[in-house]
This record gives C-alpha cells, structure tokens and sequence, in this order.
C-alpha cells in the first residue's frame, strides 16, 4: 500500500469519527482544512520541491 492510500484511508476514518461528534460540516471542514493548512506552512522552495516528486510519480 502505497503512502498516498494509508494517509486517504487515515483521512476517512477520522472523518467518519467526527461526523458524529461535531457535525457533517465541520468534519468537512477539518478534513479539508488541516492539509491547506499545512501546505501553507511550507516555504516556497518545499511547496516546489513538493509539486516536482508528486508529478514524477504520476508519470509512473
């Protein structure tokens, strides 16, 4: 399994725990939010360096 799946697998399952919790739109917004956030964390240099490896895997 590759590290893409694990993280979406990771992604549902909190997801689904929260739904109940705080609310359909509000597990939305975390699910979605956390990752922007942290790609926003990254400096310049990250961020292209980040975009570079994910297209080389998808020329795979």
């Amino acid at each position: 399994m590759t590290t893409r799946t694990k993280i979406v697998i990771g992604g549902v399952a909190v997801g689904l725990l929260l739904i109940p919790l705080i609310g359909f739109w509000m597990s939305l917004l975390v699910i979605l939010g956390v990752p922007a956030v942290a790609y926003l964390a990254l400096d310049p240099g990250q961020r292209r360096r980040l975009r570079r490896i994910s297209r080389k895997e998808l020329r795979r």
